[in-house]
């Protein structure tokens, strides 16, 4: 059973749960998105929901990527990594007065704008300050990303961003406001997307929506088409690195470009997800009738995408190379729904035994939670240990 390579002689100090952080594969993910975005001039903005540990952070800003942030906090977050202000985009469904503040305060890029009513609030608060507000329109493109329900955001009936139907409206009282700036369209249609025909569909839809603009002399000078590329979550010690060629490709080979216009991306998962590992103890193994079950001391306070979307990650018994046997993967929090995995292929497991939980770099460590009064899971990285 291929496993990856972890320095098991410091674990045996560290308190467990935590979180291990390769930054070689950081970095190494990091030169590829740099390469193959690089040949075609594209514009790069991680996404800080993945991951907003500070040393993430700061590794991701000194590569010279810009910031895609959700909430004022986020905001906060890349100014404190050294995120220039003028690569910060922030979107989000619904942002506080003093989150808006915040991002005219520090003159970022771009606004994500979701609704009409958010722009007119962001109109209003940029007048106060005698600021010009720029701003993207987030539209759904209505394209199926064929993903799960959960992280499909580009229909209609998702909440997130403006329906075609109303798009034409919004426009014509965006042009009447003095305080913001239309500078782009921003589309993001789902998360783990590993089908590449969302993104062709995506491609050409905005073609055909960019006609649709100029019909009515509307021109933007940037595209932005969120994030969403998917990993392997089956097979994390062969394919580490998303296909980051291909995506960028897609977009260079469908993509019908006005002269000067800038093409951006908001990569999260696809970039920090292979890079962490959550790092476990084994505290009991329980022998039922039908079942056994290995109780981890770690549990959907640390990692709660198995309970959330009944989302995979595979898992290795890094102690041990023993015959294997199956088990049912369990932690300890008091919720059934506290089950990482069922049916578990894993080298024969005892007490004390290290589980490695794979690819839990992103949406790992930071939903990680407090619930049933349980500390927050540290955070080690393979630079630093």
């Amino acid at each position: 059973m291929l496993k990856g390579k972890f320095p098991i002689d410091k674990f045996n100090s560290l308190q467990t749960p935590f979180y291990y952080y390769d930054m070689a594969l950081l970095q190494e993910t990091l030169d590829v998105v740099k390469s193959e975005s690089g040949k075609y001039g594209y514009h790069v903005h991680y996404a800080i929901k993945a991951n907003a540990n500070p040393q993430i952070l700061s590794l991701i800003a000194k590569n010279g990527l810009g910031a895609d942030c959700v909430s004022g906090g986020e905001v906060q977050a890349a100014l404190d990594a050294g995120f220039p202000a003028d690569k910060i985009v922030f979107a989000g469904v619904g942002k506080a007065d003093w989150e808006i503040n915040l991002g005219l305060d520090n003159n970022i890029f771009c606004f994500n704008v979701e609704s009409l009513a958010e722009l007119r609030v962001i109109n209003e608060l940029a007048k106060a300050k005698n600021k010009i507000a720029s701003v993207a329109l987030r539209i759904n493109p209505e394209v199926d990303a064929h993903t799960h329900a959960k992280i499909t955001t580009g229909m209609k009936e998702n909440k997130f961003g403006i329906n075609l139907s109303l798009l034409g409206g919004v426009i014509d009282e965006l042009q009447k406001m003095s305080n913001v700036k239309l500078i782009g369209i921003h589309s993001h249609i789902g998360s783990q997307i590993t089908d590449m025909s969302a993104f062709r569909n995506l491609a050409i839809r905005i073609n055909e929506i960019q006609e649709e603009l100029e019909q009515k002399d509307i021109f933007v000078e940037n595209l932005n088409f969120g994030g969403g590329l998917g990993i392997d979550y089956y097979h994390p010690n062969h394919l580490s690195i998303p296909a980051f060629d291909n995506y960028f490709a897609v977009f260079n080979k469908l993509l019908k470009l006005r002269p000067g216009q800038q093409v951006h991306f908001e990569p999260g998962r696809s970039i920090v997800a292979q890079c962490g590992t959550l790092i476990s103890r084994v505290l009991y193994v329980k022998e039922g009738e039908v079942k056994k079950f290995a109780i981890l001391d770690a549990g959907f306070t640390e990692l709660i995408r198995p309970a959330m979307y009944d989302s995979y990650h595979r898992m290795e018994n890094i102690s041990s190379d023993n015959a294997t046997d199956i088990y049912d993967v369990v932690g300890p929090i008091c919720e059934s729904s506290d089950v990482f995995g069922k049916d578990v292929e894993l080298n024969s497991v005892k007490r004390g035994d290290f589980i490695a939980l794979r690819s839990a770099g992103a949406y790992g460590e930071v939903m990680a939670s407090q619930y049933n009064c349980r500390k927050l899971p540290k955070a080690y990285f393979s630079d630093k240990l």
